[in-house]
């Protein structure tokens, strides 16, 4: 038969707890994402659209007709 280990001194110092009383001061509400936090991921979204347009696909192009 097995035994049990004996418990750490953590384990013993530690008092008996659920998940609902461990979790309570756990909760996240969630707020509104600010406008100009909003607006940094369109400028960031409309420069790498224009990034991958300017530059890659010209590239892509002459890689492909002519790989190294």
């Amino acid at each position: 038969m097995l035994e049990q280990p004996p418990a750490s001194p953590v384990d013993a110092s530690a008092p008996e707890t659920d998940a609902t009383r461990e979790g309570r001061f756990h909760t996240y509400v969630t707020d509104r994402i600010p406008w100009y936090v909003r607006f940094i991921w369109l400028l960031f979204w409309i420069f790498a659209v224009a990034y991958v347009i300017r530059y890659l696909f010209p590239a892509l192009q002459v890689e492909i007709s002519n790989p190294p």
